[in-house]
């Protein structure tokens, strides 16, 4: 999956902030959870309806 097929940043869901495609859930809030020192498997327990495949291409981005 790629980083376009993950997430999305439209005006018009919170101003334009990144979310995960299909959802209102900010990409913001995973990276709270792994600084918060939980792991990415916490928080797909909590957002159950965001996929593995999604949060993979978010944390596989070469900046």
């Amino acid at each position: 999956m790629t980083l376009e097929e993950a997430i999305v940043s439209d005006p018009e869901i919170f101003g334009g902030t990144p979310v995960f495609r299909g959802t209102r859930v900010p990409v913001k809030n995973l990276f709270d959870y792994l600084n918060n020192g939980d792991s990415y498997h916490a928080f797909l327990s909590d957002f159950d309806y965001i996929s593995e495949e999604q949060i993979q291409a978010v944390l596989e981005v070469d900046l």
